[in-house]
């Protein structure tokens, strides 16, 4: 027992220099005995007077109003007891409006935090990832919602280094709703605070937040995507490069969709230098509208393994109002769960031959590769979309 008594001494000791030592309890301690004290006077003079106190109850009634609500249950009629009162009444305004006061920056902090994107976000799941920031952003923004009109804008997060940008997007009515993250979108902390582990899609342009070299900015987009990849396997991931030099780093990341910029302008201008229309062409191929141009929809299951031939007079027939079938997307949707069903598939093989041939056809798989005008006997295999083209 003794020894329990010593060990607890020192705690006691430090624990009381603490109290002495810190301002603002000993602040507290203060004024819990000047409101003690102040209760002592009220009660001992206005009991002996008609002022309606009569009670420690009533005392402690008087003192609660006078401190939190501003004002007197009961009137004092000594002088003592209003001279209590009043301090009462001063030293709960003072306490209380600096209550208020912090509690109302609190609440204009967390607003703060929140559009400057430096807050947490409320739990999210299935929501849509777009990293990077470049002119022309509000424009991609609506193309990007126009064409999913399945998302709404709370479900839509951004996450870059451009916050000035993003205050003043936000104040456009049609963005006010969607969810930012301020921060490099290539470090983990920054993704998490995304919710990136419980996201479904997630989108890196070529980020224009800084000064940032051509090289540096598709530098960066592979290692978003790579950091993207590693946290979160069931995401699908759609990169954009300014060069194609990169394009092999994003494949060996498993990048979903890789967006060519430069090589698909100079396409397109050395098509429209022949002179026979192939951009405007093109152009409404590619359209904001998520109803016309070219669409992809899923293939009943039904229809694994049947020829192309039979697939496009199924569609014909059942949903003409598509469009017109032009081909076929193979290995669609996220691609590290194709490449694990697809090694599975590679192993079931009890020839050793066949099985090496297979897992090197699931090294080489390419994620949503297209097959434009099949031949009818072309069959259609598991994983795959429907290509259309349909007109406004």
């Amino acid at each position: 027992m003794n020894k329990k008594k010593k060990k607890n001494a020192p705690v006691i000791k430090r624990a009381f220099r603490f109290v002495l030592r810190n301002p603002v309890v000993l602040g507290y301690i203060a004024l819990v005995i000047f409101i003690y004290c102040a209760l002592a006077v009220v009660y001992t003079f206005e009991t002996q007077t008609g002022s309606g106190i009569a009670t420690k109850m009533d005392t402690f009634w008087f003192m609660c109003v006078a401190v939190c609500a501003g004002y007197f249950e009961f009137v004092c009629e000594s002088i003592p007891g209003r001279a209590a009162a009043i301090s009462l009444l001063i030293v709960g305004t003072m306490v209380f409006g600096y209550i208020r006061g912090q509690v109302a920056s609190m609440f204009v902090d967390m607003a703060e935090k929140k559009n400057k994107g430096l807050g947490k976000l409320k739990n999210l799941e299935g929501h849509f990832i777009i990293c990077g920031w470049r002119n022309g952003f509000e424009k991609i923004l609506d193309t990007v919602m126009a064409s999913n009109p399945d998302i709404t804008p709370d479900m839509i997060v951004l996450v870059n280094e451009a916050p000035e940008h993003i205050e003043a997007l936000k104040s456009d009515d049609r963005f006010k709703e969607i969810n930012y993250v301020a921060g490099d979108f290539t470090d983990e902390s920054t993704l998490r605070r995304a919710h990136i582990e419980s996201a479904a899609r997630a989108l890196v342009i070529c980020d224009h937040s800084k000064k940032y070299s051509n090289l540096e900015v598709d530098s960066r987009t592979v290692l978003a995507v790579l950091t993207i990849e590693n946290m979160s396997r069931g995401i699908y991931v759609v990169a954009e490069l300014l060069s194609g030099k990169f394009e092999k780093h994003l494949r060996m990341a498993h990048c979903d969709e890789i967006i060519l910029t430069q090589d698909y302008e100079r396409s397109l201008l050395a098509t429209a230098s022949n002179g026979v229309g192939y951009s405007s062409v093109i152009s409404s191929f590619i359209s904001d509208d998520a109803s016309s141009g070219i669409l992809i929809y899923d293939i009943e299951k039904d229809f694994t393994g049947t020829t192309f031939g039979e697939l496009k007079k199924y569609e014909t027939e059942k949903h003409g109002d598509r469009g017109v079938l032009v081909g076929i997307l193979l290995n669609s949707g996220n691609f590290h769960i194709r490449r694990q069903e697809a090694l599975r598939e590679a192993q079931k093989n009890p020839n050793m031959t066949t099985i090496i041939s297979n897992l090197q056809k699931v090294k080489n798989l390419k994620s949503n590769e297209p097959v434009l005008a099949p031949s009818a006997d072309f069959v259609v295999p598991k994983h795959s979309k429907a290509i259309f083209v349909r007109g406004k």
